[in-house]
């Protein structure tokens, strides 16, 4: 099964607006979801950049999404401001912060993959969880997944 993500900012394989990004404000996109299957429990959220020169660069983990959520409001969460969705547990990003991060690639077009997942249980995550301890905990717990890209065109 697949989640419909989606979100007013920018298109499917579309650019990502400056606003979202590290040369703009620097907060989260709007982002809205549909067709979360029967018995989610709870839904995270993953977004990265699996172009950048280094290996996949994290810049959003959210878990602690309610399943009763249809969305996030754009700047629900930014490592900047300190803003981070109430309830909800803002991970620790590749600049080692909690938050999200927008786009800044140092060359080029990268793509930035929000994927957000729909799970059988409420996790039990403590202290600063990043991608990998998320991706541990979601193990066999993922009933279904939502993917939307954005790029991002360097402004150096």
């Amino acid at each position: 099964m697949t989640i419909r993500l989606t979100s007013t900012a920018f298109e499917a394989n579309g650019p990502i607006p400056v606003k979202y990004s590290g040369h703009g404000e620097d907060v989260s996109p709007p982002l809205a979801w549909s067709g979360l299957p029967a018995g989610t429990k709870e839904l995270a959220l993953i977004c990265d950049d699996p172009d950048a020169p280094r290996g996949t660069w994290v810049h959003w983990v959210l878990a602690r999404i309610p399943a009763d959520a249809t969305g996030l409001p754009e700047g629900a969460s930014s490592m900047k401001t300190g803003a981070s969705p109430a309830g909800m547990l803002d991970g620790v990003n590749s600049w080692g912060k909690a938050g999200y991060g927008g786009p800044m690639p140092p060359s080029g077009t990268h793509r930035y993959v929000f994927k957000l997942c729909a799970l059988d249980t409420e996790l039990a995550l403590t202290g600063k969880v990043d991608k990998a301890a998320l991706l541990k905990a979601m193990e066999g717990h993922v009933l279904a997944a939502g993917e939307l890209i954005g790029t991002f065109k360097s402004r150096r």
